[in-house]
This record gives structure tokens, sequence and C-alpha cells, in this order.
């Protein structure tokens, strides 16, 4: 079987020096065979022309909705919890099988398209199995699982389980899906919040991620009346009684913590708990801003995640990053969350997030061949001549400058061109099954 050979490009390798180089990269099978060197072709090799393209570690995105994807422009301009209640909870009790199917796939394709190779996905309470589907033939790396909601007087009767009901399924979905895909796909549980979760339900979690050392991924301190919620039902907040109940630790995933005390910072970075930080959704929402400068400066390990379609309206990691590296420097000054940084935070240590830092994040010989190509000979990237080439893609770059992407050493879009999803089929697809879905929930257009 030939290798993969680009040929002549600069790479971006984010190893543990931030090496830059201009050279070939080669790829065999599904990991990074050698980067920099010179590379000869031989018979049966595919030879990729990368003369003033951009080599970059794909994206990972560790905080994705891709059952809201359908949802898009269907709650805008609304708080967190009307935005839950009014919109998202009774639009997702409404999915069927061949909706979140869509979503799924609407979202995968999306995120390709924008250089994103890996995700933390969490699904709604039904249909899972037909999200995982679309992940398994998108050829996309994910980290997923169904959503867990057995509590809650808001929360519609469609998406209100059992206890019982809950876990069940979700092991049976583990079961089936994790390590799927030559350990591609993996399970995650994913308990939606605190406010949604009895305390039995979130102490099984604990139990059943150790059992099968798989990871947690939550929402946690999103906002200012969730966190009222909690301290009411609770007696403590939010990071505190995960912690409480034991489930702050290496192997949970927390979206957003905007509003941490102190100790609830503490207890992220002591426990080695990973934050996955989504400036554009917790703008849009009104939300807040993270103290992430904060955090980073802790030692706390973060990503960058989109969140949902629904409220940011797009799964783009350029916008992400581009924030991320804007918002907090008006109160941290213009030093903070510079370009490297919030770089690191797409790639290597969203790696670390999901637990694979030795397997994707960086471009380095025997790691997954997992990686975008970027073309930046554009008006808005120019020019080239003394310009950092991180920050370029940080502050510069956008995802229409993704030319070819590559997860698992095999290209699921070139040229701009989808190579794994049939891009006419899923758009005209999803405008019917999005017009079924509002009907079923009631929602006017």
């Amino acid at each position: 079987m030939g290798r993969i050979i680009i040929k002549n490009a600069d790479l971006i390798t984010m190893n543990q020096h931030g090496t830059i180089a201009r050279g070939d990269l080669v790829i065999a099978g599904d990991r990074i065979q050698s980067v920099g060197a010179k590379a000869e072709s031989r018979p049966g090799d595919r030879v990729i022309d990368g003369t003033g393209r951009t080599v970059i570690p794909g994206f990972i995105q560790t905080h994705i909705h891709l059952c809201q994807t359908l949802f898009r422009g269907k709650a805008d301009d609304l708080e967190l919890m009307d935005w839950l209640r009014e919109r998202i909870w009774p639009l997702e009790a409404a999915h069927d099988k061949e909706s979140i199917y869509l979503s799924a796939l609407l979202g995968i394709g999306e995120l390709i398209a924008g250089g994103s190779t890996t995700i933390v996905d969490m699904e709604t309470v039904h249909h899972t199995n037909e999200a995982f589907q679309a992940i398994a033939e998108s050829g996309i790396r994910a980290l997923s699982g169904k959503v867990m909601m057995d509590k809650g007087n808001d929360v519609p009767a469609g998406l209100h389980e059992k206890t019982s009901d809950s876990l069940q399924e979700s092991v049976d979905l583990l079961e089936r899906w994790n390590g799927h895909g030559n350990g591609r796909i993996r399970y995650a549980f994913a308990p939606r919040f605190v406010i949604s979760c009895t305390e039995p339900l979130l102490k099984q979690v604990r139990d059943l991620a150790d059992h099968y050392q798989v990871f947690v991924h939550t929402h946690a301190s999103e906002n200012r009346g969730e966190i009222e919620i909690v301290e009411h039902d609770t007696g403590m907040r939010n990071i505190v009684y995960l912690d409480h109940i034991g489930l702050a630790n290496k192997r949970l995933i927390l979206a957003h913590c905007i509003w941490l005390s102190e100790e609830e910072k503490e207890i992220i970075q002591k426990r080695g708990v990973h934050v996955s930080h989504c400036p554009g959704s917790n703008l849009k929402l009104a939300s807040g801003i993270a103290q992430v400068p904060q955090m980073a400066a802790m030692g706390v390990n973060l990503g960058l995640g989109a969140d949902g379609a629904p409220c940011n309206n797009n799964l783009d990691m350029f916008q992400e990053m581009r924030l991320a590296a804007l918002i907090h420097k008006p109160a941290n000054g213009p030093t903070a969350m510079n370009a490297h940084q919030v770089f690191r935070m797409a790639t290597i240590d969203g790696a670390r997030a999901v637990g694979l830092s030795d397997e994707i994040g960086s471009l380095e010989p025997g790691k997954k061949a997992d990686l975008a190509i970027l073309n930046l000979n554009t008006f808005h990237c120019n020019p080239i001549y003394g310009t950092d080439p991180i920050s370029r893609i940080v502050y510069s770059a956008m995802s229409s400058d993704v030319e070819t992407t590559m997860i698992d050493g095999r290209i699921v879009m070139e040229n701009r061109r989808m190579k794994t999803i049939d891009q006419t089929f899923v758009l005209q697809e999803a405008e019917i099954a999005v017009a079924r879905l509002m009907k079923r929930a009631g929602i006017q257009v």
C-alpha cells in the first residue's frame, strides 16, 4: 500500500519545541511517518503538491452538539434557560431517527470543511445510535454520548427519563460503539448538567465511567440562574458538588465554567479536570466571559468548542480561536491569550482533554494522520513577510481557507470537495427534516 506525501509545505507541527518547518510530510496508513525531511516518492505513493500551502494538526473541538445542527437560526437572541425551555428542549424532544442522522451529518460536514478532525459531542436523549452511525460513516474522530436527563420540572415529557433507563441505554451504546472504527469512536457518559440529573444517576455515572475507564462530558456553571438552582437543590456550588460526589477527575470534561468561585477553580486545577471554553456561544447567550486567563495561569487544561449551531450559529474553530484571543484582552491586557496559546487550545491541549495527546494534536512521527491543509494565498491572509505563521492563522484565516482535511490517514475532504458525505443529499434532506421536526415541536416559523 502506497504512502501519501505532502511535498514542500509549511508545517505547523505543534510539537514540544514548537517547530515550524518547510518540507515534506509522509503518511503511511493511518499514521505520520516523517515530518520535514525531503521524501522520495515510490511507485504507488500519492503525492500532494504542498507548495504555498500550510499544514496544521486537525482541530479538536471539545464541546459540540451534533443533534442541534438542524436548529441553527431557530433559537436566536435568548438567554440560556429560555433558550432551552422554549426552543432547544422541545426541538430535541421532537427528533426522530432520520432527523438526528441528518443533523449529525450536516454538523460533521461543516466541521470537516473547517479543518476540525476530532469532536467531543453531546447528543440528545433519544436516537443516539443514528448519530453514531453518521459519525462512523463520515470518518470524523469523536468522543460522544447520549445526553442523560432524569430530573427537572421544565423538561418536556419526551426528554424526561427514568434513571434506570437512562443508565441502561448509555451502557448499551457504550458497549456497541466504544472503540469502533479502529478506536476512532469512543463513548463518553453525558449527563446534561446537575439541574437535570438526580444524584443517584450522577453517582452511577461516576461508577460506570470508572469501571469502563471512559470520560464524562457535562455542562457546568454556564449561567448564574443555573448556579442558583444547583445551590438551592444541593446546598453547594456546581463544581463543589461534582467534587463532593466524586465526579471531578482527569476524565471529566466541563463545558463553559464561566461563573466559578476561587474554590471551584482550585478544585478543577487540583483534580485535573478539563475545561472547554466556548466563547461564541457564551457571548450569544449573554452567559458571560469565562476567566480563562486565570485558569490557564493556574495550569488548568483548556480546550475550545463551538457548542451547538443554535447558540453560535456555526461550528467554526477559526472564529472560536479569534474570539478566544480577543475577548479576554480588554480586561487582561493585549498579551493575554496570545495566538500561540489559543492555537494550542485548538490542537494539542484539546488532545490532552480527550486523553489522546500521544496520538493526535500535533504533526509528529508515529502520531495519527489527522490534519488540515490550508491555502492562505488570499487577500485576507497577506502579506506574509514578517508575519508570525500562527498569528496569521488565528487572527486572519477563515474556515474557507481549509483546502483538504485528513482523519486517520484518510482524505475526507479534498480541494473543498467532501469525500465521505454527500453534500447535496444532506442539504436537501435537512430542509425537509427540519420542517417536519418544527411541526412536531409545535414551533411556528
